[in-house]
């Protein structure tokens, strides 16, 4: 005889899964969840706006300070920058500016491109100047800046930490010396160990690229309280490295 299954309790497999609404408890664990998150995005939101501010006030005094056209490009790191802003100094700060200008000099050598990394940088005090426990930077000068500021075309010579200088006169030719690159004191960069490479060395144009080379060229746009430590030569141009502790970086009356 037919027998109803109507009566018989539903059978589910055994991947079935059994929901059931969360407990009082449970309701209570998640609400103060989802609060712990609202309140680590918004302390993580206002403290991304704080350390947005030093960046923009940091890179207008600086603009200020070394005089550059575009205001340079700042990055505060560490977390959180609103404890580093009530110690009114910020851990670590990374800074890039181009086409510093330089004056006050016979023979101005404007920096391309200077890299900054600026540890105990204080945000309180005086508003157009900026002081740092230590610094390490790198000044990039371009082979263009540099012939320039010699009045010789300058480019990368064949051996590591040289660099070739041409005179060109017109209906005489063209000279090809080479000269080693290395740091003076005084934060001048040297050329010393002239070598000629191509060319005859007539006294016209022995004269010129003897007063090219003959003297240092200083790098007088660099902040207060760097030092230039080594120079190496690269294909496009020459990288000075600085050192400095206790570095003040303020507008420099020269260069206004």
């Amino acid at each position: 005889m037919y027998q109803s299954h109507c009566d018989e309790e539903p059978h589910y497999g055994d991947g079935a899964v059994y929901a059931s609404p969360p407990t009082r408890s449970g309701r209570r664990v998640i609400i103060a969840a989802l609060s712990l998150v609202a309140v680590l995005v918004g302390t993580v939101a206002v403290d991304r706006i704080a350390a947005v501010r030093a960046e923009s006030r940091t890179a207008t005094a600086f603009q200020d300070g070394m005089g550059t056209a575009d205001r340079p490009s700042v990055h505060v790191k560490g977390f959180p920058v609103l404890n580093q802003l009530a110690a009114g100094s910020l851990d670590h700060v990374d800074l890039t500016a181009h086409d510093i200008p330089a004056g006050g000099s016979t023979r101005p050598l404007p920096v391309t491109e200077l890299t900054v990394g600026m540890d105990g940088l204080k945000t309180s005090g005086s508003a157009d100047e900026a002081h740092a426990d230590s610094v390490t930077a790198t000044a990039f000068l371009s082979y263009a800046d540099v012939s320039s500021a010699l009045g010789v075309q300058v480019s990368r010579g064949d051996g590591s930490g040289r660099v070739d200088a041409t005179a060109r006169l017109p209906l005489v030719g063209d000279v090809t010396v080479s000269a080693a690159v290395s740091a003076a004191s005084g934060n001048c960069v040297a050329f010393t160990d002239v070598r000629a490479e191509q060319g005859e060395l007539l006294p016209l144009l022995t004269s010129l690229l003897d007063k090219a080379l003959d003297e240092p060229i200083p790098l007088e746009n660099v902040p207060e309280g760097l030092r230039l430590r080594s120079v190496a030569t690269t294909e496009d141009g020459i990288d000075a490295r600085f050192t400095g502790r206790s570095v003040t970086f303020r507008p420099d009356p020269s260069s206004a």
